[in-house]
């Protein structure tokens, strides 16, 4: 399981977005990358409708993600 809290591109806050993990500084949840990214959208096309995600903040999800796909 993913330890969003180790992700400095993320944040959690109770009374926003019904306590998501949100894009920090944004109300955008990670899941609609993943989302996106399932339904065939490319990244810079999730960039591009959710302006307020920096490039960087999607490319530190992707692969806070992908670490935890390593074995330990």
């Amino acid at each position: 399981m993913l330890d969003w809290e180790q992700c400095g591109a993320v944040e959690r806050v109770a009374d926003r977005v019904s306590g998501a993990w949100v894009f920090k500084g944004t109300r955008v949840p990670v899941r609609a990358l993943f989302e996106n990214l399932e339904a065939g959208a490319s990244l810079d096309d999730f960039l591009a409708w959710f302006p307020g995600v920096a490039r960087q903040q999607a490319i530190d999800v992707l692969a806070h993600a992908e670490r935890s796909l390593i074995p330990a």
